[in-house]
């Protein structure tokens, strides 16, 4: 989006009110005692003013600025949302500020250039976070002015349930051998598990060992495998979120060990898949769970 001129509201701050009561004090002043360098004081203030007010609303025509509309968080935490500013025009642009909810980050935009600007939107609930505007504004040069805009555009936060759980991670069919470290020709390396008194020291990660972390063994992966569902129905027993929680929690720990699985909850079934955009699938499918747009 581009700010014109037409989108750019502009109204005085608290020192710029403060500053307009006190040149009307030296205007009555002046005149009452006749005083013509304090006239001439109060003038020279008061159209530094007026440049200051044109110098504001100019510090923000122009600028564009581009913005991430979809963000993933868990329950919690925080949802990120990338902006851009764009400065086209051969006058730098100082201090342009970007207001999203309770977040905001200032940055100064040099001629012909663009300037990147992460804010993070605290997101205290599971859910579907919706924002319909965030807000452009500039106090620029002196604070007396402040001009803003409004960008109507909608920013989307999926936020799902923080991974907790008391179960541990349901082991692949056909890869008991994962858990010992044994591998066979056709496994493949899926990460690290604590050692356990009796584990084949010859997969050891020494590595990790010898940076002072807790000692670990290698743990291997047959692909060939039926992979595993994260099936809903064998939580039974425990309320809704503590459910999710518990399938957030295995989603991540199946991504970290690059382990084909699938996401059985009520009315959504997700085939078994591995990477990044199915991990993102499988986050929003349980972040969207029991909303509209389940």
């Amino acid at each position: 989006m581009t700010v014109h001129r037409r989108r750019v509201y502009i109204l005085p701050t608290r020192f710029g009110m403060l500053l307009a009561g006190v040149l009307v004090a030296m205007l009555v002043g002046g005149l009452n005692y006749n005083s013509n360098l304090g006239l001439a004081f109060a003038f020279l203030m008061a159209g530094t003013d007026m440049v200051a007010m044109h110098h504001c609303n100019r510090n923000l025509l122009g600028v564009e600025v581009d913005a991430t509309t979809q963000s993933d968080a868990f329950a919690g935490r925080e949802a990120e949302f990338a902006f851009t500013l764009h400065n086209a025009s051969s006058v730098e642009r100082r201090d342009v500020e970007i207001r999203c909810l309770t977040a905001t980050g200032s940055r100064s935009v040099q001629a012909g250039s663009s300037e990147p600007m992460t804010l993070a939107v605290p997101v205290p609930a599971r859910g579907i976070v919706r924002i319909a505007q965030f807000e452009l504004r500039t106090c620029h040069p002196f604070g007396w002015f402040r001009a803003w805009t409004y960008v109507h555009v909608t920013l989307t936060a999926y936020v799902a349930p923080t991974p907790r759980g008391i179960r541990a991670l349901p082991p692949a069919a056909g890869v008991g051998a994962a858990a010992s470290g044994e591998t066979r020709g056709d496994e493949e390396f899926a990460g690290l598990r604590e050692y356990q008194p009796g584990m084949p020291l010859k997969h050891m990660a020494w590595k990790v060992l010898a940076r002072g972390a807790e000692p670990a063994v290698q743990s291997y992966a047959g692909w060939g495998a039926q992979p595993e569902w994260l099936d809903w129905s064998a939580l039974e027993g425990q309320d809704t979120e503590a459910r999710l929680s518990q399938l957030c929690l295995w989603v991540v720990d199946s991504d970290a060990a690059q382990r084909p699985y699938g996401l059985r909850i009520p009315g959504v079934e997700i085939l078994p898949a591995r990477g990044a955009a199915h991990r993102i699938a499988c986050l929003r499918a349980l972040a969207a769970h029991g909303s509209a747009a389940a």
